[in-house]
């Protein structure tokens, strides 16, 4: 309940611990609750406004566009241009994105700038106001940052194109520079340890990781992509996998990561890890358990048709690693091992490529150290026959 107490300003009231004020415009008795402790510096800021809105509408300049912008979170601002959490909401409401993406954008907008912009007025965005936000805000990485920065951005874009604003106030932000992992894959040598060792499992329904494990490294497929193979897709006459589905969240999904599915070559380790997962799945289905079949070919050692985390993978992993010594590196440097073994091979980039399902450019920009380093040495022997030839012509001194 409001309530005057004696001392204050005139048109100046405390309302749930908040302060707001009481005037009169456009001939409508109004009231705005203000960002303002009721304190005595509160108190003095309150007044100080109100007596500005005062004057202003005695001047007549109090229109809509300035009463927005002395009250951003106003609902008589608005004047039909929603706020920038209403705005954000139906946006994200109405994309047809998957759910970690989805997932990803709530996130951002929820930590950085649901709290700060959720009742400004879309159309009164500004570049400063975004700066203003960022410079107060405690990043934990310039990774977050930027991924942070390019969502709101995006959403921006959107009311933009809709003519909810004149330009992208996001546009001008620098983005911080993305920093990059350093590439960490796994000799062949090690590649075979590890995949020996998993198939020596004491434990029968564990041995169908050194499968996996070993489709990975001879494939180069993402763990959600690999943990969502079906039987489906194998076609063993063409020697081919079609990777067109992914574990996202717990869930399998019809697509890839890109967007895009692909045809990817099998050679004989990934045929061995397939020949064997058949095996598996044969001794499963004559068992005993909750789930005997499945359309999987990597299913879980436990009663579930297929992995669904890939973090789970990691309980698997890690005691190999130890047990063995191998310096520790994570289950999907077993798709870095792959595309360093192929550019170390000599296989065309864009085949290469086409097999990961990256682009030629980020496959050249991601593993430019393998590039040709089985030729370093004979390039560098033509360097040091150059160096002879031009010593041999040089004049005596």
């Amino acid at each position: 309940m409001a309530g005057k107490p004696m001392g204050l300003p005139r048109g100046v009231e405390i309302f749930r611990n908040s302060l707001r004020i009481r005037f009169t415009w456009d001939g409508i008795r109004r009231c705005e609750t203000l960002p303002y402790p009721p304190t005595q510096k509160g108190i003095k800021a309150a007044s100080n406004l109100r007596d500005q809105v005062a004057s202003l509408n005695k001047l007549g300049l109090l229109d809509q566009d300035k009463y927005a912008e002395l009250f951003p979170s106003s609902q008589a601002a608005v004047g039909g241009k929603p706020t920038f959490g209403e705005y954000a909401q139906l946006w994200l409401d109405s994309r047809e994105i998957t759910r970690g993406t989805h997932n990803n954008y709530k996130s951002a907008l929820n930590l950085y700038w649901v709290p700060r912009l959720a009742m400004v007025r879309v159309d009164l965005i500004t570049t400063n106001l975004l700066r203003r936000v960022i410079i107060e805000t405690e990043w934990t990485s310039a990774n977050v940052k930027r991924n942070a920065i390019t969502r709101l951005s995006t959403i921006l874009a959107a009311a933009t194109r809709e003519g909810l604003l004149g330009k992208n106030p996001a546009e001008l932000i620098e983005l911080p520079k993305r920093s990059k992992k350093e590439i960490d894959p796994f000799s062949l040598a090690e590649a075979n340890t590890i995949i020996d060792k998993v198939y020596q499992h004491k434990h029968w329904p564990s041995l169908i990781y050194a499968a996996l494990f070993e489709f990975m490294f001879f494939t180069g497929l993402r763990l959600s992509e690999a943990l969502a193979v079906r039987w489906d897709v194998i076609d063993m006459e063409k020697r081919t996998v079609h990777v067109k589905r992914t574990v996202a969240l717990g869930e399998v999904e019809e697509r890839t990561k890109t967007g895009k599915d692909r045809f990817v070559l099998l050679n004989d380790r990934a045929l061995r890890a397939i020949q064997f997962a058949r095996q598996y799945a044969d001794r499963r289905r004559d068992g005993k358990g909750a789930v005997t079949e499945t359309p999987f070919l990597f299913p879980p050692s436990k009663n579930a048709e297929y992995v669904k985390q890939t973090s789970d993978l990691h309980k698997q992993w890690v005691p190999v690693l130890n047990e063995l010594g191998i310096r520790r590196r994570p289950p999907y440097n077993c798709r870095h091992t792959y595309a360093t073994i192929c550019l170390m091979s000599g296989l065309n980039p864009a085949f290469i490529a086409q097999q990961l399902g990256h682009s030629v450019q980020m496959l050249l920009s991601t593993y430019a150290r393998w590039l040709n380093s089985s030729s370093d040495w004979s390039e560098l022997e033509k360097l040091k026959i150059g160096i002879k030839s031009v010593s041999a012509e040089s004049p005596a001194s």
